[in-house]
């Protein structure tokens, strides 16, 4: 696939542009509706499908075929993002209605390390070759341990790294708006909001390890792996305030994001014996994920056996560690007026 610079800078500016405009929109803080994540929800899918047409006419069928089975491979694996950002949120009290800024932001930053990282595997694997195998067994095992592990979530809160985090770093338990940082009393503290974020930050990068591998088994074009990714993490918040509260609905989408993984290592441990077709791929992938969703409504539909999410491996979500407490307005105004003095010295 023949990508000129311009195709590069005109996606990059369109993804910047599309960034500014959900930040635009969302620049108040307020609680997320149903309504508006679905509306935003619907915008950022068709964005997605919309640059997988415009693939396939300008490049190919084929082309087109590996965008969106890229596409397809992200959309799913990043809904288990969702979940774990349920849990983050739940655990540490976040207010709802300051979820969006770090859930943007955290965006901001994914597309970056993901960038890098499909900037590292595209070399890997153009330099060596045999790297695909190594590829093909971590997508399997990864696959296999998702599904003996489907009924587990482990909470991030509970890591090392956010407790060495909350160790080494002077913070404020008080939310103060949207802020990231403040100061007080002439020393800058971290606030709730960054701690959330970097942990986000950092279970996205835990996340690329298993997604990046993923679609480079179904295109080893950078150009298609980058757009897939980015299409699909654009619409990942809105997709975060549209699901997290159903997630007791789809019991079997570990099991389907199982199957995909398992899927699409064994074609990638097979390419150099049997190359499989594009479409096949799609298919198969399309089919995994469809079968996982209905099944799941079906099971957890008003009336059924699941109803109630017995069996959900979301269904238990954690406690806040303690209850949020957002700054008053004295206190907002003192943060203000102290950076106020800080700037003029």
């Amino acid at each position: 696939m023949n990508v000129e610079l311009w195709m590069w800078l005109a996606v990059l500016g369109g993804i910047v542009v599309m960034l500014v405009i959900d930040l635009f929109a969302h620049r108040k803080a307020h609680e997320i509706g149903f309504k508006e994540a679905a509306g935003w929800s619907i915008f950022w899918v068709a964005l997605g499908l919309t640059f997988g047409v415009i693939v396939w006419v300008a490049a190919g069928a084929e082309f087109g075929q590996q965008y969106f089975a890229g596409f397809l491979i992200e959309k799913s694996l990043a809904v288990d993002n969702v979940f774990i950002w349920a849990i983050i949120f739940a655990s540490l009290g976040v207010p709802r209605k300051y979820q969006h800024r770090v859930l943007f932001l955290g965006v901001i930053g994914a597309l970056v390390f993901r960038g890098i990282f499909i900037a590292l595997g595209s070399v890997v694997l153009e330099r060596f070759s045999w790297v695909f195998y190594i590829f093909a067994a971590f997508l399997i095992f990864t696959g296999i341990q998702m599904f003996r592990t489907r009924n587990q979530h482990s909470n991030p809160a509970d890591s090392r790294f956010f407790r060495w985090f909350s160790r080494v770093v002077p913070s404020t338990d008080t939310y103060y708006g949207q802020r990231l940082l403040i100061r007080k009393k002439g020393v800058l503290l971290a606030t709730p909001l960054l701690s959330v974020l970097v942990l986000v930050e950092f279970t996205d990068i835990i996340f690329a390890i298993d997604s990046i591998p993923a679609i480079f088994a179904v295109t080893s074009e950078p150009f298609l792996v980058f757009t897939a990714n980015a299409f699909a993490l654009l619409g990942l918040r809105a997709m975060y305030f549209l699901l997290a509260d159903l997630m007791n609905r789809f019991i079997y989408l570990k099991i389907g994001l199982a199957a995909i993984l398992i899927w699409v290592g064994i074609k990638m441990a097979l390419h150099d014996l049997w190359k499989m077709p594009t479409w096949l791929s799609l298919t198969g992938i399309i089919v995994i994920l469809a079968t996982a969703i209905i099944a799941s409504l079906v099971a957890t539909r008003t009336g059924g056996p699941l109803a109630q999410g017995d069996d959900d491996e979301s269904a238990d979500v954690p406690h806040p560690i303690k209850p949020a407490v957002e700054a008053t307005d004295e206190e907002l105004a003192e943060i203000g007026s102290i950076l106020k003095r800080s700037e003029r010295m």
